[in-house]
């Protein structure tokens, strides 16, 4: 049985406990001892992180083998094309190489709370939302695929890890939940009883008496 705690990382928030620099950390919000972050998200952006004080399912869910995919909600410049989602859900070449195909399709503007400082609309006149969907983890990757293909992300909300999701949970909010970790499969009484028969049938090798 395990713990995990789902977090709304708010805006401007580094994913670590202390600073040297005195910026929002996570003791700001959560005061759970012993607990760590499954992974990271950037100090500009929004939305889940899973924490927990279980190492093995730290490694389960931040692991690459596990490909646990990642969704988010961004915010971009100007009106996202179809030519652009279409780039996105073929994957781009990054300086640090090709991107695995995303899951991406244009949203309405989602219920969520205003991002303290809004984005200035003089600015921005002109702004779109898409959800993206990857199952890789490079560093500030949703940021530079959107602006690759021509909308640079102005705001950007993960909102689900794998079966987690942000539902309901408001900017510094958490929720705890309990995981319990699948049992052993148990043997059946004819399976134990061939194991039982074939070691007593195992021929002993005696040692010869110098």
């Amino acid at each position: 049985m395990s713990t995990l705690y789902l977090l709304h990382k708010p805006y401007r928030m580094l994913s670590q406990f202390t600073d040297k620099q005195a910026r929002a950390t996570l003791a700001d919000v959560i005061t759970v001892p012993g607990v760590y972050a499954a992974g990271r998200l950037d100090y500009d952006s929004e939305g889940l992180l899973l924490l927990s004080d279980d190492g093995e399912l730290i490694h389960r869910i931040t692991h690459p083998r596990y490909k646990q995919p990642k969704t988010y909600w961004a915010q971009v410049e100007g009106e996202i094309s179809d030519a652009a989602l279409k780039a996105l859900r073929q994957g781009v070449s990054l300086k640090d190489g090709p991107t695995q195909p995303a899951k991406a399709r244009r949203i309405l503007p989602p219920t969520i709370a205003p991002r303290q400082p809004v984005i200035d609309p003089k600015r921005h006149p002109s702004t779109s939302w898409l959800e993206l969907t990857i199952s890789e983890g490079r560093n500030r990757q949703v940021r530079r695929m959107t602006a690759h293909v021509g909308f640079p992300t102005l705001r950007l909300i993960r909102v689900a890890i794998g079966p987690w999701r942000l539902d309901g949970l408001a900017p510094g909010e958490w929720r705890k939940e309990t995981l319990h970790a699948p049992q052993p499969a148990k043997t059946a009484p004819n399976q134990r009883v061939a194991q039982q028969t074939k070691q007593r049938a195992r021929p002993t090798t005696k040692r010869r008496k110098p």
